[in-house]
């Protein structure tokens, strides 16, 4: 097949690149940068440079692919998240549409069931119901949890403040998911063709309380005693502004963090467990952070 990746040589691009040319499929990669042309093409896939924004440009990248993944790039200043996700998502059918794509795999994510009250979340319930509009085109929609690559910034806090914490206690429990297992799963339906219509696939790796994360996170960095701290919203919110995030964008998260704790988020994936793909275990990242943490 030609499979046209967005994304990069992000987390999961990256990795889906290398796992679809593996199976021999000819893959172009979207980039942004152009001086990733050459290490998409060491991976053994095209490049193709331009923004995602730009929508004569999608075209051209999604001509004669009969296959593509789409994600919408994460945006730390952005001041209208639902509105930023719409535009992009049109831009990505109107695309789709026009160059006869067949196959799509979009990266969502839990929560996308409602429209309000799960943060960043219910941003890709708009993203969803766009593309869910295209006729005649397969979409599976991948649902992961909170990413473990998210952690990167934990190591700080953890060593600025050493504590970890959100505004949930520490007896709830977290969806996480490793972003190979998010590209593992594009790549095996892409291979097999193995979805058609409208589906969802949910992608959790690994479930673990805050306490338990904090446990394990404080094992692997020679913290046993690491605690888990409950912050109030605001300053979960000052948290979150101090790492270059926007007032929206934060309050979003802090948003997130309260669907979270009431638990609803995860309704949806806990009723449909059998639909899920994932099975990289928290604990041997943790190990690879320490190794950041220790440096």
């Amino acid at each position: 097949m030609k499979i046209t990746v967005t994304g990069s040589l992000g987390n999961i691009s990256k990795r889906l690149t290398e796992q679809l040319v593996d199976k021999g499929h000819d893959v172009t990669v979207i980039s942004h940068d152009a001086d990733k042309a050459s290490a998409i093409e060491t991976l053994g896939a095209k490049p193709a440079i331009g923004s995602v924004e730009d929508e004569a440009f999608l075209k051209e990248a999604f001509t004669g692919a009969d296959a593509v993944y789409v994600m919408i790039p994460p945006n730390a200043q952005a001041e209208n998240l639902k509105e930023t996700m719409k535009n992009l998502s049109d831009k990505y059918a109107k695309a789709i549409e026009a160059t006869g794509v067949k196959y799509v795999a979009n990266l969502s994510g839990v929560g996308a069931q409602s429209p309000e009250g799960n943060g960043p979340s219910s941003a890709f319930y708009f993203s969803e119901g766009r593309l869910n509009q295209l006729e005649g085109v397969n979409v599976l929609h991948l649902r992961p949890g909170m990413f473990y690559t998210n952690h990167h910034g934990s190591v700080g806090m953890i060593q600025r403040m050493g504590f970890m914490g959100n505004n949930f206690s520490a007896d709830t429990i977290i969806m996480m998911s490793h972003p190979h297992d998010i590209a593992d799963a594009a790549a095996e339906a892409f291979d097999t063709i193995s979805f058609s219509g409208k589906q969802v696939q949910y992608v959790i790796s690994d479930e673990l309380t805050g306490g338990e994360l904090a446990a394990t996170l404080g094992e692997a960095f020679g913290k046993p005693e690491l605690p888990w701290i409950v912050m109030t919203d605001d300053q979960l919110k000052q948290g979150i502004m101090q790492g270059g995030f926007s007032a929206h964008m934060a309050e979003n998260f802090a948003e997130m963090g309260r669907a979270i704790g009431e638990g609803a988020i995860w309704e949806p994936y806990l009723a449909d467990k059998a639909n899920n793909f994932g099975n990289r275990k928290f604990a041997p990242f943790a190990k690879e952070l320490a190794a950041i943490y220790n440096r």
